[in-house]
This record gives structure tokens, sequence and C-alpha cells, in this order.
């Protein structure tokens, strides 16, 4: 049998829940929205989608496995015994829908003629606002203290579900089963099994998987009612060569999810920034992020967005249909027929979450709770264009020294954001276009006068 390394779940793209058992080769306003900052800017990147409604819950992992498939495996602490039905696969174009959607975004505005007529503007908008060995004797796993309370084939996968009086025999039963597991995770299997919780291992079923068509990994989902609104993060740290990235997107019916035993803190968000940030946005994103987390010495959960799944403003995507809601195990929702729209999806209300850490700054697993805060939230980063056409009326001076100031609290603003050097991002800005200190309007000129009081010019 071909020996499994066990392995940190970020390196698969896994959610970081829990250990993974992988090879060692292994991802409201207005304006126009430009680019988003969605989970493929980082490495690392694992997504979990929770479903949550009063107990019940729907877990949905989705990982972007690189490797042999036959070395592929996953062990995930769950709260309860676990049936075939709920246990299901789904499809992983749904996950990067909802990443999408709810990714941080730029935006861009662009000036209006200083001169043209001036309009009146509304300065409120409306808004509105988821068998790794079931032949193994059980003689065997009867004498180490680890039952195998089933064994299911469910898509392309083989799933265990394993309960045991101790951490030493179920890792005993692990490392005989071709595993390679690190003796680091023994403390924390134990802490698992203390709380009366059991295992999840899938491992990849090659057969069906050829016989499905697939030629990647689609995303497991696990169904099951607990009172702990949780995910375990710690067994995935055991040996992790490095911080993990982790995106939460929690759909709920109430309103925003937060952590509990961490800090939950709104990213930077709504400050305008040079343009040349346009072609840039990845690695503005990418310094921003790590710059905040430093902030934070490491120890916080970062909003990224909070809205409710009926609409965006502006769409990094569409919104989520009722069907690909249902698909993520959004239960409540039926599929919009009876209202005559098949993409409604009410009372869904979506956070997105978004977690770097490590062992050493997230000792504990993060516990949730969801609370009945509405509020829209969502990264946004503004890009304002200067108007470049000609302007020559009264008001064009002033507006270009507006813009030239503007302009300089971007840079400052970006510098602080990401800790860029401020004199080359003012050396990359293209800066709003003066007019010349004597352009000025012809009538201004006509009665211009001087320091004495007396008419000049075409006064005389």
């Amino acid at each position: 049998m071909r020996e499994v390394p066990l392995r940190t779940l970020a390196r698969s793209g896994l959610p970081l829940l829990a250990a993974l058992l992988l090879p060692p080769a292994a991802s409201a306003f207005c304006g126009f929205y430009v680019a988003r900052a969605d989970a493929a800017l980082f490495n690392r990147a694992s997504q979990v989608v929770l479903v949550r409604d009063g107990d019940r819950t729907v877990l949905t992992m989705s990982n972007d496995f690189r490797g042999d498939l036959d070395e592929f495996a996953v062990v995930i602490p769950v709260p309860t015994f676990i049936e075939r039905d709920q246990i299901h696969v789904a499809e992983r174009a749904v996950i990067e829908h909802l990443d999408a959607y709810s990714a941080p975004r730029l935006v861009e505005y662009f000036d209006d003629d200083p001169c043209a007529p001036r309009r009146e503007w509304l300065d409120a908008l409306n808004m509105r606002e988821m068998r790794a060995a079931a032949g193994m004797a059980q003689k065997r796993a009867d004498s180490l203290g680890v039952t195998i309370e089933a064994a299911y084939t469910v898509g392309e996968y083989d799933v265990l579900i394993l309960s045991a009086e101790e951490s030493a025999g179920l890792l005993t039963w692990l490392r005989e089963s071709g595993y390679r597991v690190p003796r680091a995770a023994e403390p924390v299997v134990a802490s698992y099994l203390k709380q009366g919780m059991r295992f999840f291992v899938a491992r990849v079923n090659l057969g069906e998987q050829s016989r499905l068509g697939y030629s990647y990994l689609r995303p497991l989902q696990v169904a099951y009612e607990t009172p702990k609104f949780m995910l375990p993060i710690r067994l995935g740290m055991v040996n992790a060569d490095g911080p993990q990235e982790l995106y939460v997107y929690a759909l709920t019916r109430r309103g925003r999810v937060e952590t509990t035993n961490y800090r939950t803190v709104r990213l930077p968000t709504g400050m305008e920034l040079p343009v040349f940030v346009r072609q840039e946005f990845g690695e503005f994103y990418r310094d921003m992020f790590a710059r905040q987390v430093e902030r934070e010495r490491r120890r916080a959960v970062f909003l990224e967005y909070a809205w409710d799944m009926s609409w965006c403003d502006p769409c990094a995507a569409d919104p989520l249909s009722a069907e690909e809601l249902r698909e993520l195990g959004v239960f409540w929702v039926g599929d919009g027929r009876e209202l005559g729209r098949p993409t409604a999806a009410p009372d869904v209300f979506v956070t997105r979450l978004h977690v770097r850490y490590d062992g050493e700054n997230f000792p504990e697993d993060l516990f949730f709770q969801e609370t009945g805060d509405r509020t829209n939230f969502q990264g946004r980063y503004v890009l304002r264009h200067p108007w470049t056409g000609e302007a020559t009326c009264a008001r064009a001076a002033a507006y270009y020294r507006e813009v030239e100031r503007r302009q300089q609290r971007e840079a400052a603003e970006l510098a602080s954001l990401t800790g860029w050097d401020l004199e080359r991002i003012r050396s990359r800005m293209r800066l709003a276009r003066r007019l010349p200190d004597d352009a000025e309007p012809w009538w201004r000129r006509i009665w211009r006068r001087g320091d004495d009081g007396a008419v000049e010019d075409g006064g005389r």
C-alpha cells in the first residue's frame, strides 16, 4: 500500500478544518466595477461554505488538490454520526460563483466636466441588499479501540465514519492503513475525542471518478445537526510549514456571522486610490491584507463582505440563484418558481470571512455566532479619474486645485494601506492638468481692479 503523508490542508486548497492526508507535491455603491480580489489571489487558499440555521449545518469543502489522486485523503472531525444521505458532492462552479460574488472589488468613477451645467444628484441611494479503507479488518480496528461506524461511496469519494476510544489507537490505525501521521497530531486528536467527536475520512475512488467523467475533485458536503457553530482548524496546522489562508462563506437567515473567540475586524473600505492601481489591484490587495494582519498582531478574522444575497452593488458577479443556493445546502430556499422569479433568493444573508492563521496565533478552533445585523458591508476601493477634456470656465481652476489635493490624499492613503513607498507612488501618478496661472474667465479680466481699487483693462 502506498504511504500517504499527512500534510497541511492549505497545500491542497482544502478548507483548513482538520487534517489532510496528502502527497508530497501539491491556490451599496454606484460606479463601474473593474476588478475583484477573489481567493485565487492567494496561494494555499482554502474555501469553506457554512450554511447554518438553528442547529442545522451544511458544510461544503472545496479544494484545488494537485497530485496523484490515489494519494488524496482528508480527515475531518465531525460532531455527530454521519449517514450516507448526509454526504453529497457539489459542483465547484457554485463555490467559484459565490467567491466572485462576495470578493472585495475595485470600482472606478469618472469626473464630470467641471464646466458642464450643474445637475442635482440624489445623495442617498436605495440599497436592496456555499471509502479511505472501508474494507479494513474490523478485528484490528477493534483491538485499537477504533470503530468503523459506516462506509459509503458518494460520487467519486469513498467515505468512512470513525470513532475511537483514544487518540493513540486512532493514529495507529491510520498509520497501519498507510498514512504517515506526525506525532504532534496526537494531543489535538485527543482533544476532539474528549468532545465526543467522530472523524470523517474521505479518499478518491478512481474507478468511480473515471466512470463519472471528472478530471478534478469536486467539493464535498456534509449535513449534520449540532449546537456548536464552529470549524475545527487545529488539526490542519499540526505540520503546516507556514501561515494558512482560509475563506469562510457563511449563509444564514438572520444576518452577519462573526467569530466569538477571535476578533472579527472589518477591512478598510471605501478608500480612494491612485488610478494606476487598476493594473495592480492584486498586488495592492495582497499587500494591504498583509498589513492589516500585522496591525492586528496576526490574531484577527477579517470581514470582507456581508450582504443580502438578493442583490449587489456594484456586482462583481450576479447573486446566486435559488438553484445554486440549494446546491450549497440552503435548505430553506425554494426554487423560486412560485414567485415567478427563478433567481429569487429570499432570506439568505452571506458573510465572507478571511483569516490568515497559524498554530501560534490561533491555538483554538474557530467558533461563530449569527447576529441580527443585516447592515451591508463590502471591501470596496475606488478610482476617480479626473476630467481630461477642455475646461476653461470659472470653476475649472478650483476644480483642478481640488483634484491635485485629492491625488495627494490618494497617494498617502495607498502608502498607509500597503506600506509602499510614498515618493514612488507619487512618481507613478499621472497628476491632473493644471490651468496656467493667467487662465481665468474673460469677464473677470474685464473688471479686474488694481490694488488701489481703480478699474483696469477693459474697464478704463
